[in-house]
């Protein structure tokens, strides 16, 4: 075996043992916890899970929704009970052993530019249409972090002011604590919200998705404005060679040529933006990218 990757979400708590051509051997889930020791004594059961069956001296990385405060080593986590605990060491005190920790959706950036729709590209950008909006970049096949860690929390940027008055739309609050972040609007609860300002009518994200062509069809093309806008704003910003969606959304048929001819649209003068393309990886890239971190921090 190679290395051990855990996905932790909101719900579960995933755990897969790879073999050396990076396939997946061996899985266990459990409900993540809604207790914090509980949680940290779970994942130090996982992990251990990892090295009985991978052998004990197995990298083993997670990959989790949230950020950690490099400063403090507090956990920021909106989807399990590990809001300002000092979360990864806590873990890495129970399991004794170090443990890399990185968020989900950089994890996803990693895996698919090492094993998926990103082989072959330097740059790759992974963006998650979800519950949440997030994403990352892989740099020749490696993460690299700045000083704060927020680097791919691409859904708390602003809104844009011009299409939020054009279609007369309220500014919503955000969770971060802010108010008019471009989540607010693209993720899944956002594009609920674009329906219920617009149409009047509480739809959840399935139904207005299902009714695109039909009774949602103005709907979904103000989110597909509002997500062009960012994709616009990211290409100006990190110009990568790909950009990689992930997420309940992305699993919309057509969604990914139709927010690049929209991402298209609207790039300044004759420019383009870069190919737009759905996860190979499916549930396995969250994994699979926090144990390839781990390979390569054991690996230097």
């Amino acid at each position: 075996m190679i290395a051990a990757g855990l996905d932790l979400g909101g719900t579960k708590i995933e755990a897969q043992v790879f073999d050396h051509s990076w396939n997946v051997i061996d899985r266990a889930r459990v409900e993540t916890p809604k207790d914090y020791d509980a949680l940290v004594d779970e994942i130090r059961d996982l992990i251990r899970w990892c090295e009985e069956t991978g052998g004990v001296d197995i990298p083993v990385g997670i990959g989790a929704a949230g950020l950690v405060n490099p400063k403090t080593g507090l956990a920021l986590t909106a989807n399990f009970c590990a809001d300002g605990r000092p979360f990864p060491a806590d873990i890495e005190r129970a399991a004794g052993r170090s443990v890399p920790y990185i968020n989900d959706c950089r994890a996803l950036a990693l895996s698919e530019a090492v094993f998926g729709a990103g082989q072959g590209h330097s740059t790759v950008m992974s963006l998650i249409l979800g519950t949440g909006i997030g994403g990352g970049v892989a740099y020749d096949r490696a993460l690299r972090f700045g000083p704060t860690m927020t680097g791919g929390e691409f859904g708390h940027c602003s809104a844009p002011a011009g299409l939020v008055a054009k279609y007369d739309l309220p500014v919503f609050e955000c969770g971060c604590g802010r108010a008019g972040c471009i989540e607010t609007y693209i993720a899944g609860p956002g594009l609920a919200r674009l329906a219920k300002a617009m149409l009047g009518r509480d739809l959840t994200p399935p139904q207005i998705a299902a009714a695109r062509h039909g009774d949602c069809a103005e709907v979904w093309q103000v989110w597909l404005a509002f997500c062009a806008d960012l994709i616009r704003n990211l290409t100006m910003t990190v110009d990568p060679d790909i950009i990689i969606i992930g997420g309940g959304l992305s699993k919309v048929d057509g969604v990914a040529d139709a927010l690049w001819q929209a991402a298209n649209d609207a790039q300044i003068g004759d420019f383009t933006v870069p190919p737009i393309v759905t996860a190979q990886g499916g549930d396995a890239s969250g994994a699979r990218g926090a144990a390839y971190a781990a390979w390569q921090a054991a690996h230097g």
